[in-house]
């Protein structure tokens, strides 16, 4: 087959919206067997590879973000179908939670606050703009909520969906080692600790320790979403 034909042919699949969903589910795989094929390493994060593959496919073909969404879409809707089937662990684990409720509230709205207030006052602190201020409140909520808080505040939206899958991704990378480091071994308290900061790619994370992990997270991360959509502007209206 000659270059021409090659590139013939590159055209016409790249217009088809299943070539991006085939080449999303394929990363996904290499960077899953990657992960297991070096011990679950937290640097080798799945997510994070399958992340780095597809941006290097896209810069490589020269393929705007929009052409591959039109694929990727598919994959982007069954992210609420595996949001809702988080309450069959949560479910598991009912007893659990019922008797810890109030420290997992309590751990939950420390956290989310810190979250909140560490990233405004930062960057405060290096002067940046009131938008950019805001567009960091709700980065540790996952992102369909925290786009809506952002625009609520005043921030912007689409600023925030960036930052909140980079803390996302990074949570994921070093939550575990950080809290080894820590000598944090419970696995109640990991997985508050993964929801709270990296929402749902913390929470894929935490499911990889354990079951019990996971439904910790899963818990932290609605918690999370639910209590900085409420307080965040309270907050903020009560300053002004």
């Amino acid at each position: 087959m000659t270059p021409g034909n090659v590139h013939d042919l590159w055209v016409y699949l790249a217009g088809t919206p299943l070539l991006w969903l085939t080449l999303t589910l394929l990363a996904f795989i290499a960077a899953d067997w990657i992960h297991l094929r070096f011990g679950r390493r937290a640097l080798l994060n799945p997510v994070v590879l399958a992340v780095a593959l597809l941006i290097l496919v896209l810069w490589l073909t020269d393929t705007s973000y929009g052409r591959y969404f039109e694929g990727a879409q598919f994959v982007h809707f069954l992210l609420g179908p595996a949001t809702v089937a988080l309450a069959v662990p949560l479910y598991q684990q009912l007893a659990d939670l019922r008797r810890h409720w109030r420290r997992i509230l309590l751990g939950v709205l420390l956290g989310s606050a810190t979250a909140s207030t560490v990233a405004m006052g930062a960057a405060a602190m290096m002067g940046a703009s009131l938008s950019t201020i805001l567009s960091l409140g709700p980065k540790s909520v996952t992102t369909p909520i925290a786009m809506g808080i952002s625009e609520k505040i005043g921030g912007e939206p689409t600023l925030t969906a960036i930052i909140v899958i980079l803390t996302g991704i990074f949570g994921a990378v070093i939550a575990g080692p950080v809290l080894d480091l820590c000598r944090v071994r419970d696995p109640r308290a990991r997985g508050l600790a993964m929801g709270v900061s990296a929402h749902g790619i913390g929470t894929a994370t935490a499911f990889d320790e354990s079951a019990r992990t996971g439904a910790y997270a899963g818990m932290a991360m609605a918690l999370s979403a639910v209590l900085t959509a409420v307080l965040l502007p309270l907050g903020l209206l009560g300053l002004r």
